[in-house]
């Protein structure tokens, strides 16, 4: 079963600068950069605790307690959806706009609402805990609002991959350049 949200194309992979948008089709969602290892390690570590949860669902099930069979398999499920969501977090581009997906929340925004795409130095969380360390982040600035991160170089997809940051943001930038003006 291809899970296209695991890779980005393979376009983005691509050492030359030569085109900024590789994509023939640009109405479609997509992900300008790979899962980082740190959200991929995650991910498989939730859904190696999922498949412990199923079996255990089975076992349940096979002595007879059906309540606490279904518990079980509500409980692996929720893992699974979780380790799903981790994995499809980031920051996606289309012709449309950007999204910037979370773990309970989406945010949409056209490009049209977008005033700047622009990276700056500021203090930035660490792998999304309450620490904070100095790094650069890529903002979107709002029409008449404030900036919205959408990525930094100390999250779980660009922690020590800071040319794999770099590409990330530039491509980005790239899109909002595209689209901003249209």
């Amino acid at each position: 079963m291809p899970l296209p949200f695991l890779t980005a194309d393979r376009a983005f992979d691509t050492t030359t600068d030569d085109v900024a948008l590789p994509f023939d089709d640009h109405d479609h969602w997509r992900r300008p950069y790979r899962p980082g290892p740190w959200r991929v390690c995650a991910a498989a570590l939730l859904l190696l605790l999922a498949s412990f949860v199923l079996i255990a669902a089975m076992i349940i099930a096979f002595a007879g307690e059906l309540p606490g069979a279904g518990a079980c398999l509500g409980v692996g499920l929720a893992v699974i959806f979780a380790a799903l969501r981790l994995l499809r977090m980031g920051v996606w581009v289309s012709r449309h706009g950007l999204r910037r997906v979370a773990f309970f929340a989406t945010t949409t925004m056209p490009w049209n609402h977008a005033s700047a795409v622009r990276t700056v130095q500021q203090p930035v969380r660490w792998l999304g805990l309450p620490r904070t360390v100095q790094g650069q982040a890529l903002v979107v600035v709002r029409q008449g609002g404030e900036p919205l991160p959408l990525l930094t170089d100390h999250n779980a997809d660009f922690l020590s991959r800071t040319e794999a940051f770099d590409r990330a943001a530039d491509t980005v930038e790239a899109w909002g350049s595209e689209y901003r003006g249209a």
